[in-house]
C-alpha cells in the first residue's frame, strides 16, 4: 500500500502561535508544536492568514523549519475584511477550497480547527463536511500537567464508523418512518421502502416532492405527516397549508394560491395575501395539481423558482419561501403530452415522485390500519372497542379478499371501522355487526366497475373505461366531465354536446351517471 503525503490545512494563530522572543519557545504554540511529534511526519503545511499576520505567519514558518526541516510550508493570504464575519469568512475558506489544486490520489489533507477565530474554525468545519475540503478535522491540544508531548486527534466525519453515533442515527431514522406511518406496523414490503426513502429525503432536501396516487390513497395524510416530522426536527418554522386544486378554478384559482389586492376584480373587497404567503417558511401541499390551469401552473413554476411571484391585479411581486408537496391522481406526463400540464413545472416537481399503492394492492395492511382506527376511534370516544374472535376473522377474511372493492381506499376502511365502532354494545364488535357492515359496503360498491365488466375486454379498453370512470367520479356534473374528457375533440365539432357524447359512450357498458 502506497503511504500518502500528509498536508496540513490550517490558520495562523494570532494568540496562541504568536510569541517573538526565546519564550515563545517555553509555550505551547499549536501550529509549530504539530510538526515537533517523534511519531508524526508533516509533509506539507499550509498556513493561512489574512492580511495583517504576514509577519506572524512568516515567523511560524521559521521556527516549523527549524525543529522539522522536512515539513514544507506554503502561507497563503485569505482576503476577509472581518474574521468574526460569517458571511466574509465563509465565502473567502470557499474560494481557497475551490481553486486549491487538491490531489486526493496522493495526499492526505487535515484541517487544523484549534486556531483561528471560532467563526473560521466553524466554517473550516462546514466546508469540510461538504467536502469542499476534501479530508479529515485535526484537533490539537497542549500538553498535560506533568508531561512534555501535545495531543492530537483526528476526526472522520463519516459518522458511520462510530457505532454508538451510527446506532443513534439509525434509531433516529427509524422513529422518523414510525412517525410518518403513524406507529402502523405496516407489513407491504413495497410500502415501507418507499416510507423509509420518503424519510430520509423529507429530513434532508426542500426540494418539491410528488405523491400520485387514487383517492383515498394517502397522499395528504402522508404530506401533513412530513411537516409534523420537519417541523419536529427543527428544519421549518411556518405552517401546514393545503388546497384541494380541484376545487379552484379561474380567477378564484389565481386569487387563492397567490392572492390579490383591492380592485383586482369584481368582487375583490379587500387584500387577499393568499396560501402561497400563508406557508411561508412552511409546506404547501397542493392536492390534485393537475387541475390547476396552464396560468396557475406558470405563476407556481416562478413561485418556486425565485420565490417571488406578482398576487392578481398587483404590479409589485411578493415574496414566499415554502416547500411543495403535490399530489396528484393522473398521469402529469401524459397530461404533459396532452398540453394540459407545463413541461417545465413537470420537471420541477418530479425530481422525488412516490406512488401510493392502492389499500387492495397491500392486503397485508389492512390488520393494523383497522386496529389503528380502533385506536383512534378510542383516543377520539374516550370508548375502547374490540372485535370478538369470530367478529374479527370474518371482517379481515372479507376486507383482504377480492370482494372487497376498497375504490375509496383508506377513506373506505375509516369510515367502516368507525361505523362497526359506533355501533357496537359493550365496546364488543359482534359477528351479526360484521354482516351487517359487509352488506353495507357491497351495496356502497355496486356501482363500481365490476371486475367481470372488465374481463370481457380489451385491456385497450378496459383501461380506457377505467379512466373515464375516475374522472367522472371527480367530476361535478356529467357535462363538467364530459368538457375535461372531450377537450381537445369538441373544438373539431361545430356543436358540441360533451354531456351526450359522455352518456353514450357509459351506456355502451350498461352504465349511468347517476350511479357514479
Amino acid at each position: 500500500m502506497k503511504i500518502k503525503r500528509k498536508v496540513v490545512i490550517g490558520f495562523v494563530g494570532s494568540q496562541l502561535d504568536g510569541g517573538q522572543r526565546t519564550e515563545r519557545w517555553e509555550k505551547w504554540r499549536p501550529s509549530v508544536s504539530l510538526t515537533q511529534h517523534d511519531d508524526l511526519v508533516i509533509d506539507r503545511f499550509e498556513l493561512l492568514y489574512n492580511g495583517k499576520f504576514r509577519d506572524l505567519s512568516e515567523r511560524v514558518t521559521r521556527d516549523i523549519a527549524t525543529v522539522s526541516p522536512e515539513t514544507l510550508v506554503a502561507i497563503h493570504e485569505i482576503p476577509m475584511r472581518d474574521a468574526w464575519d460569517f458571511e466574509d469568512v465563509y465565502g473567502a475558506l470557499f474560494d481557497f477550497a475551490k481553486n486549491y489544486p487538491f490531489d486526493t490520489e496522493h495526499e492526505d489533507y487535515w484541517i487544523h480547527i484549534t486556531t483561528g477565530t471560532h467563526v473560521v474554525q466553524i466554517c473550516l468545519f462546514l466546508l469540510t463536511e461538504a467536502r469542499y475540503l476534501p479530508g479529515r478535522l485535526l484537533q490539537t491540544s497542549p500538553p498535560r500537567r506533568g508531561g512534555d508531548q501535545a495531543g492530537y486527534q483526528l476526526i472522520d466525519l463519516d459518522l458511520s464508523r462510530y457505532d454508538q453515533i451510527a446506532q443513534r442515527f439509525s434509531s433516529e431514522q427509524a422513529e422518523g418512518v414510525a412517525f410518518l406511518k403513524s406507529g402502523i406496523p405496516t407489513r407491504n414490503a413495497r410500502f415501507n421502502t418507499m416510507i423509509e426513502e420518503i424519510e430520509k429525503v423529507a429530513v434532508k432536501s426542500r426540494a418539491p416532492m410528488l405523491l400520485m396516487g387514487p383517492t383515498g390513497a394517502g397522499k395528504s395524510f402522508l404530506a401533513r405527516r412530513v411537516f409534523e416530522l420537519k417541523k419536529n426536527r427543527h428544519q421549518l418554522d411556518g405552517k401546514f397549508v393545503e388546497l384541494n386544486c380541484a376545487t379552484v378554478h379561474g380567477d378564484g384559482a389565481a386569487s387563492t394560491l397567490f392572492g390579490h389586492i383591492k380592485g383586482a376584480f369584481t368582487g375583490a373587497a379587500s387584500n387577499r395575501p393568499g396560501l402561497l404567503r400563508s406557508a411561508h417558511q412552511g409546506l404547501l401541499f397542493l392536492d390534485e395539481i393537475g387541475e390547476l390551469g396552464l396560468n396557475e401552473q406558470a405563476m407556481l413554476l416562478k413561485a418556486l423558482e425565485e420565490k417571488r411571484f406578482l398576487p392578481v391585479g398587483s404590479d409589485e411581486e411578493v415574496a414566499s419561501d415554502f416547500q411543495l408537496i403535490a399530489g396528484t391522481n393522473r398521469d402529469l406526463g401524459a397530461e404533459v403530452l396532452a398540453g394540459r400540464f407545463r413541461e417545465d413545472l413537470y420537471a420541477r416537481i418530479n425530481l422525488w415522485t412516490y406512488s401510493l399503492p392502492q389499500l387492495a394492492e397491500r392486503p397485508e395492511d389492512i390488520e393494523p390500519n383497522v386496529d389503528f382506527q380502533l385506536a383512534l376511534f378510542a383516543m377520539e370516544s374516550g370508548e375502547k372497542v374490540s372485535f370478538n374472535k369470530e367478529a374479527r376473522t370474518r371482517y379481515m377474511r372479507f376486507a383482504m379478499s377480492g370482494e372487497a372493492v376498497w375504490n375509496g381506499n383508506f377513506r373506505d376502511l375509516a369510515a367502516s371501522v368507525t361505523r362497526l365502532a359506533t355501533l357496537s354494545d359493550a365496546g364488543r364488535i359482534t359477528d351479526a355487526q360484521v354482516m351487517d357492515e359487509i352488506a353495507r359496503l357491497k351495496r356502497l360498491w355496486r356501482h363500481s366497475v365490476q371486475p367481470e365488466l372488465l374481463t370481457g375486454l380489451d385491456l385497450f379498453d378496459s383501461m380506457q373505461l377505467e379512466a373515464v370512470i375516475a374522472v367522472c367520479r371527480q367530476s361535478k356534473s356529467l357535462s363538467d366531465a364530459g368538457r375535461k374528457l372531450y377537450a381537445v375533440s369538441r373544438d373539431a365539432k361545430a356543436k358540441p354536446n360533451d354531456a351526450d357524447r359522455l352518456k353514450k359512450y357509459l351506456a355502451r357498458f350498461d352504465l349511468h351517471w347517476d350511479e357514479l
